[in-house]
């Protein structure tokens, strides 16, 4: 007695099977690998928002689900006894062009609505942890969470069992099915279609020995400097779109230490904890990709986080729970499946 089967439990497979059993369905979520086996059992974990300007689906999206991940990860916490690691903590990031950073800080508080602001502060608010910026300013936003992937992930797991929600490695097929397989689901569905509807990417992310737990996060030349509360820092990622082996640290990673210490000087000299590599589903749409698979009736499809899958994770969960579930269709166009599907 199966209401929902649920492939994958990573952080999208997760979240999916969390607003269905709380909708009272009863789930079982499948995965051969164990919770967390794909990307997200990462260590960078940033729930960082775009820029606020033209505002689109995406952007609107994202919004509500960052403001909804603290109520989500509360409740995570207090129903599975495990800290998921979740703390809004902001962020900042050096400024380039004054007058840019300051027409979105005026954009941010009406479509923040208020709640949140990004500013322009002097780098001297933040001595201790701070990038390097030659203007001597740095753009704050108090949107920005973190979560620590594997603290995220065992907690839902955790939550999601004490709800009664069945969580194996053996694939039993029952109910209605969601596929929520990461980069290998990304090319099977690519493979079912005969045409390609994403890739996997290459990313490398490093942990380091420095505590900076209640500091903002950075984001300085495409790279995310997060604060874990473990005491830990996540330092990631690379995009790498051709690789050999999609599992190893190479030169990428290495790149990538080299350049932080520069960037953010008190990262020099800090000790490597681990070292990680692996593939992160990106949708051709570049949006994440929900909806009814093709040619599959009572199958769905939960993919594409790539980049932003945990700050995404509480409205997919919720958008996907409605779709299966048959309480509404409220997935925007640009995040149907369809929108990552070629023409012709």
């Amino acid at each position: 007695m199966v209401d929902v089967t649920i492939r994958g439990a990573g952080i999208f497979g997760l979240s999916v099977a969390w607003a269905c059993a709380k909708r009272g369905a009863t789930v079982r979520v499948i995965d051969p690998g164990g919770v967390a086996a794909g990307s997200s059992g990462g260590l960078v974990g940033a729930l960082a928002p775009h820029t606020p300007e033209r505002w689109n689906d995406k952007k609107e999206l994202q919004f509500q689900s960052l403001e909804a991940a603290e109520v989500m990860w509360a409740e995570v916490a207090e129903v599975g006894g495990m800290d998921p690691g979740y703390a809004r903590t902001g962020r900042i990031q050096p400024v380039g062009a004054l007058d840019l950073a300051t027409e979105r800080a005026r954009n941010a508080e009406e479509l923040w609505r208020g709640r949140y602001s990004w500013t322009v502060r002097p780098v001297s608010d933040f001595a201790g942890f701070a990038p390097v910026t030659p203007s001597g300013l740095v753009i704050h936003d108090t949107l920005t969470a973190r979560a620590h992937p594997r603290h995220a992930t065992a907690a839902l797991a955790a939550a999601l069992t004490t709800k009664g929600v069945e969580i194996n490695t053996e694939y039993r097929e029952a109910g209605k099915v969601i596929h929520a397989t990461g980069s290998a689901g990304l090319e099977q569905i690519s493979r079912d279609l005969g045409k390609t509807v994403g890739a996997p990417i290459k990313g490398q992310a490093a942990l380091l020995d420095f505590d900076a737990r209640v500091k903002p996060q950075i984001f300085v030349d495409n790279l995310h400097v997060v604060p874990h509360g473990d005491g830990t820092t996540a330092i990631g990622s690379t995009t790498e779109r051709e690789f050999d082996d999609p599992t190893r640290c190479d030169g990428g990673l290495d790149d990538i230490l080299g350049r932080i210490v520069r960037l953010v000087p008190v990262l020099k000299d800090r000790t490597v904890l681990e070292r990680w590599a692996g593939l992160r589903p990106r949708a051709r749409s570049r949006a994440p990709m929900l909806g009814a698979y093709p040619g599959r009736p009572g199958h769905f499809i939960a993919n594409g986080g790539f980049k932003i899958g945990f700050g995404m994770a509480p409205v997919v969960g919720e958008m996907m729970a409605d779709l299966v579930l048959e309480i509404d269709d409220r997935i925007p166009e640009s995040f149907r499946v369809e929108a990552s599907i070629p023409k012709g």
